[in-house]
């Protein structure tokens, strides 16, 4: 129920009052493990969390703490007794990944690690969550030239008028783009972005943000590929093209 997530009201008979106790979702990091398996409603619950970092319950709003993440899990293979996820609640998340099987190096890597105890009985805090707040405001500032910024904004207007498309990315897509490659750049030591920045999160940023049309899945187009031929087609900032 919606309320398992966000919280309920309960009526405390000794105070003759309602009182609120709070959801999974109060909290800063919020894994949502095979998120699809939750029914549309349980899901449309998060939506306003994940959008104005807050929940209402019985009319009344509760602020969410800062920082504030939502890390969601789904088995693409399995479709047995799941709801595929909202365009709306889809395109609220910054990135979607790709995991895959890990390398036999990584596997036998897993073995070690769990042979006596698991890791996360060793996990311990490695940041206040003062200093992450101040290290996202500081990514505000890693410069973007204005050729970046029309190379985003390109891009993402050819994801709407590519004729394999049904629905192409939203702003809120430019915008994802826009920060994550300032956070790409920020990573490797720089204060600018470059077009590697954009290109490399392009497939993250976008891919799930768009709906292939019927015809194109028909041909087993994908997102993916679909992006790939725009990087392709989108000239690159600073890019020199010689006459031939």
């Amino acid at each position: 129920l919606p309320s398992d997530v966000t919280g309920v009201s309960v009526f405390n008979q000794k105070t003759r009052e309602f009182e609120f106790r709070p959801g999974p979702i109060m909290a800063q990091i919020v894994l949502a493990d095979e998120i699809n398996r939750a029914t549309p409603k349980t899901q449309a619950a998060l939506l306003e969390a994940m959008e104005e970092r807050q929940v209402t319950v019985d009319g009344v709003t509760y602020p969410l703490g800062r920082p504030f993440l939502v890390l969601a899990t789904q088995n693409p293979i399995e479709y047995e007794g799941t709801f595929p996820l909202p365009e709306a609640q889809l395109d609220r998340f910054m990135l979607r990944i790709t995991i895959g099987y890990p390398s036999a190096q990584d596997e036998i890597a897993i073995l070690d690690s769990q042979q006596f105890t698991h890791p996360i009985e060793q996990i311990s805090q490695v940041v206040e969550a003062e200093e992450l707040i101040q290290v996202q405001e500081q990514l505000k500032e890693v410069y973007v030239d204005p050729l970046i910024k029309q190379y985003i904004v390109e891009i993402v207007h050819q994801t709407r008028n590519h004729p394999d498309v049904y629905l192409g990315a939203s702003p809120r897509g430019s915008l994802t783009l826009y920060r994550t490659a300032q956070a790409r750049a920020a990573l490797r030591g720089r204060d600018y972005v470059i077009p590697d920045d954009v290109k490399a999160l392009v497939e993250a940023t976008l891919g799930h943000r768009m709906i292939v049309s019927p015809a194109a899945r028909i041909k087993d187009v994908t997102a993916a590929a679909i992006l790939q031929e725009i990087l392709r087609t989108v000239p690159v900032p600073g890019a020199q093209v010689r006459a031939r």
